[in-house]
């Protein structure tokens, strides 16, 4: 198996095992957060409703790809809009990605912008 093929196999069995115990109700939503080679991409998910409450991504940034300062945009943008709708509580959800990074530049922008998780 190529070492590219090993490293999405391993980010899915890590995210499975998150999901596994990690859920989103009405009261405390879980803010999924996903990245690629050239875009962050974040959602607040209501999983006893099955409904995305807020979604954002970095597809109109124009900062370099897959940077750490783009996901440091995009941890504030989605703050301030769950402050919008009155969401301050979430569970983090880091689709298996290793807390390292622009994961860990996303989850400490929407710490503090006002998100508790």
């Amino acid at each position: 198996m190529k070492y590219t093929a090993q490293k999405v196999l391993g980010r899915k069995r890590r995210h499975s095992r998150v999901r596994a115990v990690i859920r989103g109700t009405a009261d405390r939503p879980r803010l999924a957060f996903f990245r690629s080679n050239k875009n962050v991409y974040a959602q607040i998910i209501d999983d006893n409703a099955g409904k995305t409450l807020i979604g954002a991504s970095s597809l109109k940034d124009t900062t370099s790809a897959g940077s750490v300062a783009q996901a440091e945009k995009m941890g504030i943008d989605i703050a301030e809009r769950a402050k919008k709708q009155g969401i301050t509580r979430v569970v983090f959800d880091r689709g298996g990605f290793i807390y390292t990074g622009s994961t860990k530049a996303f989850a400490d922008a929407a710490r503090n912008s006002g998100l508790q998780f």
